[in-house]
């Protein structure tokens, strides 16, 4: 009778936990890292002064089908940025970029002179290293 116990225990766990799916996110063993070029103007945006990679820009990672970032961090003074230890999944990562219209979209009661700059990145196994196209932002 134990043993019978026992070996339902066995089942009931190893169905229970072998039909959860994990979710885009932390706690992986994969990496996407990037690069953040910038286009530096004057105020105006009628003068381009210099481009390079871009130090301390703020780089943003959507997990899956999250309705706002899960993560961000600045940029090194290389203008490389690295999330680490993901799992499987979908990802967006961006950054903000200076609206050089001057027609500003409506976002959330209030008008922003700023853009999202949106790279999607998929990974599809464990250890993988994706690296992203670089991130094209304008900057006064």
């Amino acid at each position: 009778m134990r043993s019978i116990h026992l070996q339902l225990f066995s089942i009931c766990f190893l169905v229970i936990f072998s039909s959860c799916k994990k979710e885009a996110g932390q706690g992986g063993t994969s990496f996407i890292k990037g690069k953040v070029q910038a286009q530096y103007y004057d105020k105006t945006f009628s003068t381009l002064k210099d481009t390079g990679y871009a130090p301390n820009v703020e780089v943003y990672i959507i997990y899956g089908d999250m309705p706002s970032y899960g993560n961000h961090q600045k940029t090194n003074y290389d203008g490389t940025y690295e999330f680490l230890y993901l799992r499987n999944g979908s990802y967006k990562i961006y950054a903000y970029s200076q609206d050089t219209t001057g027609l500003y979209k409506y976002q959330v009661n209030i008008y922003s002179p700023l853009l999202s700059i949106i790279k999607n990145v998929e990974i599809t196994k464990k250890k993988q290293t994706v690296e992203v196209p670089d991130i094209n932002v304008i900057l006064k």
